[in-house]
């Protein structure tokens, strides 16, 4: 979508409390750390490296899988072991790296990204490493040199931080922290303490020593197992999957021999070799945050702002209002990962407008003023899509069928093993409501985060489909016309960088950061009957100046009566709609069918 950008007036990026909120003035970029870049092939993984992966096959043949293959084709040395394409799929490593995101650091600076949230990093089986071999080291497979790493480690007693080590992966995940915060972006770590995998050292230590393990508390164990009479380790596993293994809680959370770890890896890397927090991670992300009883958070909130009081803390904690009060009351979580904004996106931009503008508000400002004043909307992660969901393209193409904010409905809907999942390309008309939705994202109340190839043009079903290789410029990618049934499509789609969408989100970025009413702003909507119309307005008393934000969802243009003031100026407007300015009209402006208008208006 062609679009116009106006740098008419400069004004100076601060904000109040700067310092002290970093977190409301970022722009998020989530990495799923296997998929983003290979930087080093040398460290690729080995078939050894899957064991207790699922599906756990290390007997069939295996390669790492061509980045630039196309999705749902099965390689040769996949159809050797006669599995469908689901299967094969979990058995795929890429070799995404540490040194390719640090190759990529500058990509994300210019693109204007400010602070990302890694997926875990921490050595695991798995392409996505929820199932944790133990969290003080990062996996061997994503740094330098990992067979060396791994001889390292077998020489460290897990249970006393005194002796752990740094391997060379660690130190390469140190490197790149620094070098992110010289280029002013913050870092946080996926922390995933409710369960580990069952390559944990303690919990192999538990298969090993049965009752005699040192580690025998970690774990809820229902039985012992008996070679007398046959009985087998019975355990009980998160949400009773097997490989994850959930680590034992009583009436305060994790038991203390867990807790005591996990605060002895969150100091470890906020603080590694106690040098500085400078040096360090800058915050967490909580997985299934609402397995772990209140009073561990709380506990372990005090224990984080100890060691950096700017530490930000967000969870994944995908409730309604009344659910998500406990964690969000000053002594838990400063956000969470705002998906309850995205269902409200969802609503209103996507499908039949069945959504009204004033519900859509109501929605929004419900949301706004729920959580005590030490919660600041301005600090929650708004988010549309992530590694848990289909991609916002792809939930734009298959839309009017299932509701987003449904979520345990629309989580197995939404995945392509699902005949009636349409996993096509999006097309130009559902590419202009995507641009909608990004810039309600850049402007509204919150910081913003993109899931990793938004900008390149990504699009994919839900897990494991959201999941594929970045796109980059550099690299010649196979057109996709394999459809998940292994069946031709009618016509193929083309996987290239989308260099037209890029450009628009660097943009809206670049514009995001410049203007501190985008970032702290006062939220006031802008009244008006057309339900399909929905404006608001951003005001900065740092800039005496506010941004007015429109979009039109309706399919027809449309126009619309806003106050305002001498001088007001165009930031960014879709090309079919009309901006004309001129002193004190209202009645000047036409949005575009599925339009937006973002402009300037100084104060009186």
């Amino acid at each position: 979508m062609v679009f116009r950008f106006f740098c008419i007036l400069i004004i100076t990026s601060t904000s109040v409390n700067a310092q002290t909120e970093w977190w409301s003035n970022v722009v998020w970029y989530q990495i799923f750390p296997e998929r983003f870049c290979n930087g080093d092939p040398t460290n690729d993984p080995t078939i050894g490296s899957l064991l207790n992966a699922y599906p756990n096959d290390t007997i069939s043949r295996w390669q790492v899988h061509p980045w630039t293959s196309q999705w749902y084709e099965l390689q040769d040395y996949e159809k050797q072991n006669g599995k469908d394409i689901w299967y094969n799929i979990q058995r795929r490593r890429y070799g995404g790296d540490i040194q390719g995101i640090i190759n990529k650091l500058p990509y994300l600076k210019d693109l204007g990204i400010t602070a990302i949230y890694f997926n875990p990093l921490f050595t695991a089986p798995s392409s996505h490493k929820y199932d944790a071999a133990c969290y003080h080291h990062i996996d061997p497979h994503f740094g330098p040199d990992p067979e060396g790493d791994k001889k390292m480690v077998m020489l460290e007693n897990p249970s006393k931080p005194e002796t752990w080590v740094w391997t060379k992966a660690d130190l390469l995940a140190l490197e790149m922290i620094q070098k992110a915060h010289q280029l002013n972006i913050k870092v946080i770590f996926d922390g995933v303490f409710n369960h580990m995998g069952l390559n944990s050292f303690a919990f192999q230590d538990v298969v090993k020593n049965g009752q005699n393990s040192i580690y025998k508390d970690w774990f809820t164990i229902k039985q012992w197992p008996d070679k007398a009479t046959g009985k087998e380790l019975e355990y009980e596993g998160w949400f009773g999957v097997k490989t994850l293994p959930e680590l034992h809680e009583d009436e305060n959370g994790l038991v203390k021999p867990v807790a005591d770890y996990v605060f002895a890896c969150t100091q470890r890397w906020m603080n590694p070799y106690n040098k500085g927090t400078e040096n360090g991670i800058d915050g967490w992300r909580l997985d299934v945050a609402y397995c772990i009883k209140h009073q561990f958070w709380k506990d372990w909130r005090k224990y984080v702002k100890s060691i950096n009081p700017l530490a930000y803390l967000t969870a994944e904690v995908v409730e309604p209002i009344d659910k998500l009060k406990p964690y969000l009351q000053g002594d838990e979580f400063d956000a969470v990962m705002n998906y309850n904004v995205g269902f409200n996106m969802a609503d209103f931009f996507i499908g039949e407008n069945t959504c009204t503008a004033d519900k859509f508000d109501a929605d929004l400002a419900a949301l706004r003023t729920a959580f005590p004043a030490s919660i600041q909307p301005n600090a929650q992660q708004n988010l549309f899509d992530s590694h848990d969901t289909n991609r916002m393209t792809s939930a734009i193409v298959n839309q009017n069928k299932v509701q987003y904010r449904d979520w345990g409905k629309y989580f197995g809907w939404s995945q392509a093993s699902n005949p009636n999942y349409n996993t096509r390309k999006p097309n130009k008309a559902e590419d202009i409501i995507q641009n909608q939705m990004l810039v309600f994202l850049m402007t509204y109340v919150g910081a913003p985060m993109l899931y990793y190839g938004t900008e390149a043009g990504m699009w994919g079903a839900n897990d494991p489909d959201c999941r594929k290789p970045m796109i980059w410029k550099d690299k010649t990618y196979d057109p996709e016309n394999i459809l998940p049934n292994q069946t031709k499509a009618a016509q193929s789609d083309g996987v290239f960088f989308d260099e037209e969408k890029y450009q628009f989100i660097q943009t809206l970025i670049q514009t995001r950061n410049k203007y501190a009413a985008l970032r702290t702003g006062n939220f006031e909507r802008i009244p008006n009957s057309d339900a399909s119309i929905f404006a608001y307005k951003k005001t900065s008393t740092v800039e005496n100046t506010s941004v007015i934000v429109i979009f039109n969802t309706a399919f027809q243009n449309k126009k619309i009566n806003v106050p305002l003031n001498d001088g007001v100026q165009q930031i960014l407007i879709d090309k079919n709609s009309k901006f004309a300015s001129s002193k004190n009209e209202t009645n000047n402006l036409e949005i575009a069918a599925k339009g937006f208008m973002i402009l300037l208006n100084p104060a009186k």
